[in-house]
């Protein structure tokens, strides 16, 4: 099965069997279920929807499904074309919509596609709206408008330059103070959405720009997931140009990672830790990241004097905790930046905007900003589950084993040991069970990881 229902959207492989993969007719019930449940949520006449998508392959077919399918409810379509999830997450309060469709994979390599979906915040559903849509879907309760009422069309692809206006004019963003500094930065758009908007970003704040796998022609030239062993083509670069710093996105630009000028990585976990340092340096506060993120946010906030606490994964869940936190910034380990100031969504932009700032403040190297931080190392594995392995038993088992340590249930069974940790989840966006671990050092995560695995192959029997 690699159709995966979850908080995070509608996600499959293109092709194959219908309700085993997202085909052309999963597309279109699931578009159909998303507008018939924002229809059956309102007493407005005509409501309105705002659509993009990244630059996979897939795209416009999907695209094309989605956009005529809401059409045929009677739904107003904005279509921003190709876009970003943090663009489109803009776009839709801007444009005063009632949701929004982000036809994205993420960080899934190109077979994969997806329907992100959003309210009209411009925020990701909840657990229970998501829920609801599967049951519309399933039961196919879909009421299509007659010839005089279908929707209608506006093509708007002015957004990203927007999105861009809107980061540069936030308050911790100092475009002049980043000019001074003179930087030069290889970025790598994984020939996607973010090979257009963050070159431009960059130019717009006087960086100078060396472009890397940045046409948005959808053919991915390494594993689209910004890790450190499918970025060694960036990591060359960045030495060879003698550029201050490397900058990696994702697919729909929602995750950056930093490469220093040594073509060392600055690593994934650190991009949250860094801009929250400079925006805690600014403006105290709290923050949140999901419970599989590093404990060098928790250390960094505290320095700060603020609060720091940890939600289950996906980022409907932070943005609900750093709500109720009252966080001034937050996101996921993955690289995944949330700054209220400008929007509750994981964006790229804002990250890379808030770190060149904090960068040209310290007039330092991106490595010696690296070394001020906590030094935490993390282990990220993953078992990929066949029908014989229960994720459930395996949990419960783990828990059994390990009830005399500080364990959390909340998402999966995170352990806290005195000075590391291991969290053990099913994924929300692949048929895996996530294994990650981080201690002091890289040989301890890695040895942690390795004795957990083991473990759990002993109780799933393989």
């Amino acid at each position: 099965m690699t159709l995966i229902k979850s908080i995070s959207g509608i996600r499959g492989t293109i092709g194959g069997k219908v309700g085993d993969n997202l085909t052309p007719l999963d597309a279109v019930k699931f578009a159909s279920a998303y507008g018939t449940f924002l229809k059956n949520n309102t007493s407005k006449e005509k409501l309105t929807v705002v659509i993009g998508r990244d630059a996979r392959i897939s795209g416009p077919m999907i695209h094309n499904l989605v956009v005529n399918t809401l059409i045929g409810l009677g739904i107003n379509v904005i279509d921003l074309g190709l876009s970003t999830t943090p663009t489109v997450e803009i776009a839709v309060p801007l444009e005063k919509a009632d949701g929004g469709i982000i036809l994205t994979a993420s960080h899934n390599p190109k077979q994969w596609n997806a329907l992100k979906l959003l309210n009209e915040k411009g925020e990701f559903l909840s657990g229970a709206e998501g829920s609801k849509i599967l049951e519309i879907a399933d039961a196919e309760a879909f009421d299509f408008s007659d010839v005089d009422n279908l929707g209608d069309i506006i093509v708007n692809d002015a957004y990203m330059d927007i999105h861009i206006d809107e980061v540069l004019n936030l308050p911790l963003v100092d475009t002049e103070l980043v000019k001074s500094a003179k930087f030069k930065v290889v970025v790598d758009g994984v020939n996607s959405s973010g090979g257009i908007i963050i070159p431009k970003l960059l130019e717009q704040m006087g960086v100078e720009v060396v472009k890397l796998y940045c046409e948005p022609n959808g053919h991915f030239p390494h594993n689209p997931e910004p890790l450190k062993e499918h970025l060694t083509d960036i990591s060359e670069l960045v030495v060879k140009e003698k550029a201050h710093l490397g900058i990696v996105v994702d697919p729909d630009v929602d995750r950056l990672a930093f490469i220093c000028e040594d073509g060392e990585m600055f690593g994934e976990e650190y991009t949250l830790v860094a801009c929250a340092d400079y925006v805690l340096s600014k403006t105290p506060g709290n923050t949140v990241s999901n419970m599989s993120s590093s404990r060098a946010l928790r250390d960094v906030t505290n320095a700060h004097s603020g609060n720091y606490e940890a939600s289950a994964v996906g980022e409907v869940n932070v943005v609900e905790l750093m709500k109720k936190n009252n966080a001034i910034i937050g996101g996921e380990g993955n690289g995944g930046i949330i700054y209220p100031e400008s929007h509750y969504g994981r964006d790229s932009l804002v990250g890379v905007a808030l770190f060149l700032t904090h960068l040209a403040n310290k007039k330092i190297s991106v490595s010696a900003l690296r070394a001020s931080y906590p030094e935490y190392y993390m282990s990220k594995n993953k078992i990929e589950l066949t029908p014989q392995i229960d994720v459930d038993t395996i949990l419960v088992a783990m828990t059994e084993k390990y009830k005399n340590e500080d364990i959390s249930t909340i998402d999966g069974v995170k352990i806290d040991f005195a000075g590391e940790w291991v969290h053990l989840r099913k994924s929300n966006t692949e048929p895996i069970i996530r294994i990650y671990t981080e201690a002091p050092s890289q040989e301890k995560a890695d040895v942690l990881a390795l004795r957990i695995i083991d473990e759990i192959k002993v109780i799933a029997g393989i």
